[in-house]
Parts: C-alpha cells; structure tokens; sequence
C-alpha cells in the first residue's frame, strides 16, 4: 500500500511496523520512474515529498533523490540513493 505523508507526524506512520520511505519530488524524472516500479511491490511505503518536508529528508540525510529507505519501527535499517528495478528493490525489501 502507497500513502503520501500529509502531516509532520512522522513517526507515527512507522510505530510497529516495516516501512518503505520513498524521499521523492515532483519535478524529479527518476522519482517519477522510480514511482512506477513501487507500484508493482507488494509493501507498505510511505512517499514523502522532500519539497513539503525538507526537515524529515534533512533529518535522515537525503541529499539526493529518489531515495529510499527502509525503515523498522521507526529505525531506519537499509538505504539506497537512485533507481532500482523491481528485481533490485524486491532483493532490499529482503
């Protein structure tokens, strides 16, 4: 399941469980690609545009997107910076 991140509570949205953040904007070709590929994936991801909530991105890092990064109960435990292909991503879900 995609869902956009609508409000700076954060945290919230990965208390308990294993997330998928995509750190993305709109305006970014590669996002844009990268957007498809995340639809075919059967995980919980949360997009978070970096133009909204540059604060979160700074936060973890993010100096280039699409980035993605894995998270478990709100610790982040895996990240990748660029395109992946739907093999590619599926193996860092592992």
């Amino acid at each position: 399941m995609i869902k956009h991140l609508e409000n700076e509570d954060f945290n919230s949205e990965l208390k308990g469980k294993k997330v998928l953040v995509d750190f993305y904007a709109d305006w970014c070709g590669p996002c844009k690609m990268m957007g498809k590929v995340l639809e075919d994936v059967n995980f919980d991801i949360l997009k978070v545009n970096v133009d909204i909530h540059s604060d979160i991105a700074r936060k973890f890092g993010v100096m280039s997107i699409p980035t993605l990064i894995l998270f478990d109960d709100t610790k982040p435990v895996k990240k990748n910076i660029g395109f992946m292909t739907k093999d590619d991503l599926e193996d860092f879900l592992k």
